[in-house]
């Protein structure tokens, strides 16, 4: 997978969508986020994951070398299936600075029931990736 993040130091983001393997259970899902939770603060990470219908959205927030060290390792993993990086950069502040990783499902907020309801269900792809970003921070608050 190629990654914009190695071309800049500081502080930077990632968006990224994936399938999850079959068979993840809610027990799976719960090992995978204090996984992350723990990494995170290791790397300095900060960020939200939403898991949908079998589909993982997550965004992730913090020094461009940990971003591409958990890239990688997301890549590698196989419990995702077809991760898409949605979008990615640097980044001036923090949107999740208190959070190692926010965690929301259908039972917080149903991602796919916000767009329906929403202007941003559109095919543009910037619009897209600005979606999913205001609904995950939408959680946060």
């Amino acid at each position: 997978m190629t990654s914009d993040l190695r071309s800049f130091d500081g502080l930077g983001f990632f968006l990224y969508r994936s399938a999850s393997a079959p068979g993840l259970t809610e027990a799976g899902l719960s090992r995978i986020l204090a996984t992350a939770r723990s990494r995170n603060q290791k790397l300095g990470l900060t960020g939200c994951l939403h898991y949908e219908d079998g589909m993982f959205f997550q965004w992730l927030e913090g020094p461009s070398s940990s971003l591409v060290q958990i890239l990688d390792a997301i890549s590698a993993d196989d419990r995702h299936d077809r991760v898409e990086i949605l979008d990615q950069g640097p980044l001036e502040h923090r949107q999740f600075q208190d959070w190692r990783m926010r965690f929301s499902d259908r039972n917080s907020g149903s991602l796919t029931d916000w767009f329906a309801r929403s202007d941003n269900s559109t095919v543009d792809r910037s619009h897209y990736n600005n979606g999913v970003v205001s609904f995950l921070l939408s959680l946060a608050t």
